[in-house]
């Protein structure tokens, strides 16, 4: 699990900002000046190797077809790219067709969406639709599957826990473990117990590369630090140090008040929660539980600015 810190609730324009713990080379042929990049874009690997026409133009081998009749559950763990095509989670990213802005792609990088509870997989293909559009990026999804509304619960308890297997949080981890090992970048969002599923999925690839690889602490953070991640109404108190984070949180939505990261107005719980080192957390204050408060497309996406800008605070 991460470290339990206090989370600051220091608020300038209503965002906080929380801490944690904490020879010369021959000469060459000139080429063309390099593009200035603004600090910390966002731009993930797999994206970018894509590019490459041999990987673009491969076929993805992992194509996944549910049988007949198959409830959600067919889908649980499986990464959902354009037009709702499912993929094993042994799928190279690289090889998941994005869904796309409907204006362009204006971005560079690819978002992984992680759904909350009570959303089947054509609600989630809507919110990777709705991500596009908002951000400019292309998305794919990494899909948790709802068995309904107290199977559903009784998972979020689990994962609150660290406890049983959830296949949206063993390939979340999977691919985030592999991405990170080559080296390559990668921008999450999650929604509600997605954002849980995040936490731990996180939590699980900072122990495979203390154990596994041998990083120090220090070294598992500044690996982390590949990782952007913004939440919203995330279900999860706690996020290992290392990723850069941003999570928004609507002050009328229960979900991040009760089990999250809590509302702008402080709290003794504060002490139980923390939101990441270095955490950007956006509060608003936006209809009710009754008007979609808690709502992902209508709600939280509206509050969404890019992330260099909300990490800017």
């Amino acid at each position: 699990m991460g470290t339990i810190g206090r989370t600051s609730n220091n608020t300038i324009a209503r965002t906080t900002t929380t801490t944690g713990t904490a020879g010369a080379a021959p000469a060459a042929k000139p080429a063309a000046a390099a593009t200035a990049k603004p600090v910390n874009t966002v731009k993930d690997g797999f994206d970018a190797k894509a590019t490459n026409s041999a990987v673009r133009t491969a076929a993805p081998t992992g194509v996944f077809t549910a049988p007949a009749g198959a409830k959600d559950k067919a889908y649980d763990g499986k990464i959902v790219g354009k037009g709702g095509q499912a993929f094993d989670a042994s799928t190279p990213l690289s090889q998941i067709p994005a869904y796309e802005p409907k204006g362009g792609v204006k971005e560079p990088g690819t978002i992984i969406y992680v759904n909350g509870m009570m959303t089947d997989k054509a609600g989630q293909e809507a919110t990777l639709q709705a991500i596009a559009d908002k951000t400019g990026q292309k998305t794919i999804g990494i899909h948790n599957s709802t068995e309904g509304f107290f199977k559903d619960l009784g998972q979020c308890v689990t994962d609150k826990l660290d406890k049983g297997k959830n296949p949206a949080v063993d390939t979340l981890a999977d691919s985030l473990y592999t991405e990170l090992k080559a080296g390559r970048d990668v921008h999450l969002m999650a929604h509600s117990q997605g954002g849980l599923i995040t936490s731990r999925a996180l939590n699980d690839v900072a122990k495979r590369l203390r154990i596994e690889d041998g990083l120090s602490p220090a070294q598992v953070q500044e690996k982390l630090g590949k990782v952007s991640v913004e939440t919203f109404g995330a279900a999860a108190a706690t996020y290992p140090d290392g990723p850069k984070y941003v999570h928004y949180v609507n002050d009328k939505d229960p979900v991040p008040g009760l089990f999250g990261l809590g509302t702008s107005g402080k709290s003794p719980l504060d002490l139980l929660k923390h939101a990441g080192k270095d955490a950007k957390i956006r509060y608003f204050s936006e209809k009710s539980i009754f008007s979609g408060a808690h709502n992902i497309n209508d709600t939280y996406l509206n509050q969404r600015i890019p992330f260099d800008q909300a990490r800017a605070g």
